[in-house]
Protein backbone atom coordinates (compact mmCIF):
# COMPACT_ATOMS: atom_id res chain seq x y z
CA UNK A 1 0.00 0.00 0.00
CA UNK A 2 1.34 3.47 -0.83
CA UNK A 3 2.35 5.82 1.93
CA UNK A 4 -0.46 8.23 2.77
CA UNK A 5 1.33 10.50 5.25
CA UNK A 6 4.84 11.52 6.20
CA UNK A 7 6.17 13.47 9.16
CA UNK A 8 9.49 15.30 9.40
CA UNK A 9 11.18 17.11 12.29
CA UNK A 10 13.43 20.18 12.13
CA UNK A 11 15.18 21.47 15.23
CA UNK A 12 15.72 25.19 14.62
CA UNK A 13 19.01 25.81 16.41
CA UNK A 14 20.43 29.17 17.42
CA UNK A 15 23.43 28.76 15.10
CA UNK A 16 21.38 28.48 11.87
CA UNK A 17 22.86 30.90 9.35
CA UNK A 18 19.46 32.26 8.30
CA UNK A 19 18.70 33.46 11.85
CA UNK A 20 21.66 35.87 11.71
CA UNK A 21 20.04 38.24 9.24
CA UNK A 22 16.35 37.37 9.34
CA UNK A 23 15.68 39.59 11.28
CA UNK A 24 18.43 41.30 13.32
CA UNK A 25 17.31 41.38 16.95
CA UNK A 26 14.20 39.27 16.17
CA UNK A 27 15.35 36.01 14.53
CA UNK A 28 12.64 34.18 12.58
CA UNK A 29 12.93 31.21 10.22
CA UNK A 30 12.18 32.46 6.69
CA UNK A 31 8.86 31.23 5.36
CA UNK A 32 10.46 30.07 2.12
CA UNK A 33 12.66 27.65 4.10
CA UNK A 34 9.68 26.33 6.02
CA UNK A 35 7.85 25.84 2.72
CA UNK A 36 10.87 24.00 1.29
CA UNK A 37 11.05 21.74 4.36
CA UNK A 38 7.41 20.74 3.90
CA UNK A 39 8.05 20.15 0.18
CA UNK A 40 11.00 17.88 0.99
CA UNK A 41 8.91 15.78 3.37
CA UNK A 42 6.29 15.53 0.61
CA UNK A 43 8.96 14.45 -1.86
CA UNK A 44 10.07 11.65 0.45
CA UNK A 45 6.47 10.45 0.78
CA UNK A 46 5.99 10.48 -3.00
CA UNK A 47 9.22 8.50 -3.51
CA UNK A 48 8.23 5.79 -1.02
CA UNK A 49 6.54 3.42 -3.51
CA UNK A 50 9.09 1.06 -5.09
CA UNK A 51 8.18 2.19 -8.61
CA UNK A 52 9.01 5.82 -7.75
CA UNK A 53 12.46 5.20 -6.31
CA UNK A 54 15.18 6.74 -8.40
CA UNK A 55 12.91 9.52 -9.66
CA UNK A 56 13.65 13.15 -8.84
CA UNK A 57 10.73 14.93 -7.15
CA UNK A 58 10.11 18.42 -8.49
CA UNK A 59 8.16 21.15 -6.78
CA UNK A 60 5.79 22.53 -9.44
CA UNK A 61 3.32 24.70 -7.57
CA UNK A 62 1.90 25.92 -4.31
CA UNK A 63 -1.55 27.03 -3.19
CA UNK A 64 -2.95 28.76 -0.11
CA UNK A 65 0.21 29.29 1.95
CA UNK A 66 -0.26 30.98 5.32
CA UNK A 67 2.25 31.63 8.08
CA UNK A 68 0.43 31.94 11.39
CA UNK A 69 3.23 31.74 13.97
CA UNK A 70 6.95 32.48 13.61
CA UNK A 71 9.55 29.75 14.04
CA UNK A 72 12.19 30.99 16.48
CA UNK A 73 15.61 29.65 17.48
CA UNK A 74 15.17 26.68 19.81
CA UNK A 75 11.81 25.64 18.32
CA UNK A 76 11.16 22.13 17.07
CA UNK A 77 9.11 22.17 13.87
CA UNK A 78 6.99 19.15 12.94
CA UNK A 79 6.03 18.98 9.27
CA UNK A 80 3.05 16.77 8.43
CA UNK A 81 2.31 15.95 4.81
CA UNK A 82 -0.66 14.03 3.42
CA UNK A 83 -0.65 12.62 -0.10
CA UNK A 84 -3.82 13.83 -1.80
CA UNK A 85 -3.35 12.26 -5.23
CA UNK A 86 -0.83 10.36 -7.31
CA UNK A 87 -1.34 10.10 -11.06
CA UNK A 88 1.48 8.58 -13.06
CA UNK A 89 4.65 10.41 -12.10
CA UNK A 90 2.79 13.41 -10.65
CA UNK A 91 1.63 13.78 -7.09
CA UNK A 92 -0.21 16.33 -5.00
CA UNK A 93 0.36 16.76 -1.28
CA UNK A 94 -1.02 18.95 1.48
CA UNK A 95 1.32 19.98 4.26
CA UNK A 96 1.32 21.75 7.59
CA UNK A 97 4.03 22.77 10.02
CA UNK A 98 3.62 22.90 13.78
CA UNK A 99 5.64 24.20 16.70
CA UNK A 100 4.14 22.33 19.62
CA UNK A 101 0.40 22.43 18.96
CA UNK A 102 0.54 25.74 17.05
CA UNK A 103 -0.04 25.51 13.31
Amino acid sequence: EPMKRAVGIKNATFNELFFQGHFPGNPVMPGVLLTEAIAQVGGIALLYPEENRGLTPMFTGIDKVRFRHPVKPGDQVRMEVDIVKIKGKMGKVEGRAYVGDKL
